[in-house]
């Protein structure tokens, strides 16, 4: 058998079958998928979910940065209804940490019945120039008031 070595079978990439060899082209990108429209959140609302430390912090940057707050920025904090309210006030006695997270006071989060490692639902109100950090509970309470949890069909509890 004196036969040589058979040549390898490579196909054309992709790319060069739609350019042809050699030759500069453009190559047809693939549409992106996009989430379905959902409804309008009132007032343009940014929120976020932030966990309370030990020290009363709690963050999601990016309903603070929705706000244009800064570092250093005075804020005024008070609550009512079990709601902590957060407004940027030149006279304020707290001030926005370098890293941007919010230190409820420990008078407000006894106030309010939060204790470290709750969840707070945060919502910026960028036209008041303010964050309401709401306890998950009185989340919870103002979604049952408003639609009550589906239940399976037959279920009693």
């Amino acid at each position: 058998m004196s036969a040589g070595p058979i040549a390898p079978v490579i196909p054309l990439s992709s790319r060069a079958a739609v350019r042809g060899r050699g030759t500069p082209g453009t190559v047809r990108q693939l549409p992106l998928a996009a989430p379905p429209a959902g409804p309008p959140t009132p007032y343009e609302t940014p929120y976020g979910i932030g966990r309370i430390d030990s020290s009363g912090r709690v963050s999601d940057r990016a309903v603070i940065c929705a706000l244009g707050w800064r570092s250093g920025d005075r804020l005024t904090l008070t609550a009512s209804g079990g709601v902590v309210i957060a407004r940027r006030d030149t006279g304020g006695m707290a001030a926005l940490p370098p890293r941007e997270y919010l230190v409820i006071p420990a008078v407000l989060r006894r106030r309010c019945g939060l204790r470290a490692g709750d969840l707070v639902l945060l919502a910026a109100v960028p036209g008041e120039d303010a964050l309401a950090a709401y306890p998950i509970a009185v989340v919870d309470e103002a979604l049952q008031a408003h639609v009550p949890f589906p239940r399976a069909e037959g279920s009693t509890s």
